[in-house]
């Protein structure tokens, strides 16, 4: 007899097993967000790989590296949809219940229930209704896209990275475009989208690994002088010093 499936499911399993399904689950998105910015991978998983209480996801379309010690439920939430596509999910939360990030399926419920079908869960309690945000306008030189918008006119390649506790991710590459858009600063490419919030970075500090050779490393700073977590490397002739 088959397990009975539930639009959200608590797992039955560690964190770490759930995670080395990622490449059987499709095309998946990754999304992390910290202090505005909203970091999103998008991609097969080419490698699940593990060591010790490390695990990366990698591949051509992937680069995270996740503690596991930091990481506590898996909710399997079968109700995401966008038009008529199913966008299935896992929410991987940190030992307090918090989210930390998930993996979104965008090629549909079939693909990722397939991917988890030796997986068990139990009834989960509905999500917490989203908080409303407020919406801001993109102000022009707002201090966020300064690297971006540096590197763009460059053309040369970056790397792009956020860091939160249990969780680094990163792409790198060239960006095309920056596109200011319904309060967001926005980077796009086919495999990485960056939505960071207007106004929520106030300055750029370089960073310790930033001073070597010709390589530069940009912290982003709040308005109280914090790092947010959001990182930018790179050749110095692409971003220079915002």
């Amino acid at each position: 007899m088959s397990q009975q499936r539930y639009e959200r499911e608590r797992l039955l399993h560690p964190a770490a097993d759930v995670l080395e399904m990622a490449g059987r689950l499709g095309r998946v998105m990754l999304t992390a967000s910290r202090e505005g910015a909203t970091h999103e991978r998008i991609g097969l998983v080419d490698r699940v790989e593990r060591s010790g209480l490390a695990v990366r996801l990698a591949g051509a379309a992937h680069d995270a590296e996740i503690d596991i010690a930091a990481l506590g439920a898996v909710i399997l939430d079968r109700s995401g949809r966008m038009k008529d596509k199913a966008l299935p999910r896992l929410d991987f939360q940190d030992r307090d219940g918090a989210a930390l990030f998930s993996l979104v399926g965008l090629d549909g419920l079939e693909p990722f229930d397939a991917g988890l079908a030796e997986l068990r869960g139990m009834i989960a309690d509905a999500a917490a209704p989203a908080e409303p945000m407020e919406r801001t306008d993109v102000a022009e030189g707002d201090p966020g896209s300064l690297p971006f918008e540096a590197a763009r006119r460059a053309g040369l390649p970056v790397t792009i990275e956020l860091q939160r506790q249990g969780l680094r991710q990163a792409w790198s590459g060239t960006i095309e475009a920056v596109k200011p858009a319904m309060g967001f600063i926005n980077v796009m490419q086919p495999d990485f989208h960056l939505h960071l919030r207007a106004g929520s970075v106030a300055s750029w500090r370089t960073g310790e690994d930033g001073a070597a050779g010709d390589d530069l490393e940009l912290l982003a700073e709040n308005a109280q002088g914090e790092a947010t977590g959001l990182v930018v490397r790179g050749p110095a002739a692409a971003l220079g010093k915002p």
